[in-house]
């Protein structure tokens, strides 16, 4: 299993079965299987996105937007609950690369990912239960 280090966007090598162990990253020993959202830069994001081979969800928000601020514990809850799925976060503002990149026009914005190709989108707040059940939805559709 392939995960990419949040923190410094170093492809780690994790065997399946050791997922569950807490793994960090070999280069700056970064957890890289947190049970929380983690913050990525315009740099990071597209090798998190292109080189983890779990799914990626990405929210992308900022800091002044009312309505992130209410879906950020739905989504942190989610991202407690779906252990196999990477859940990221990405501030349209210190990331103006990756909104342009992926043409977010509103936020919230969350874009999956899975073998690193975009399989749905879903803009405005959610409460926790539909935001896992609209992830489960869609990667039980790419698995079809």
């Amino acid at each position: 299993m392939h995960l990419v280090c949040p923190s410094c966007g170093t492809t780690n090598r994790i065997p399946d079965e050791r997922l569950s162990d807490g793994p960090l990253c070999g280069r700056c020993a970064t957890p890289l299987m947190a049970a929380e959202p983690v913050s990525l830069s315009d740099a990071v994001l597209p090798k998190f996105v292109a080189n983890t081979d779990l799914p990626v969800l990405v929210d992308f928000w900022a800091a002044w937007c009312g309505p992130c601020k209410t879906m950020a514990p739905n989504f942190a809850a989610a991202a407690r609950q779906m252990p196999k799925v990477r859940f990221a976060k990405v501030d349209s503002d210190t990331a103006p690369g990756a909104s342009a990149l992926y043409n977010i026009r509103s936020i919230p914005t969350l874009i999956l990912f899975k073998d690193s190709a975009e399989v749905a989108r879903l803009s405005g707040v959610v409460p926790t239960t539909q935001l896992v059940a609209w992830i489960q939805q869609h990667l039980r559709q790419g698995a079809a």
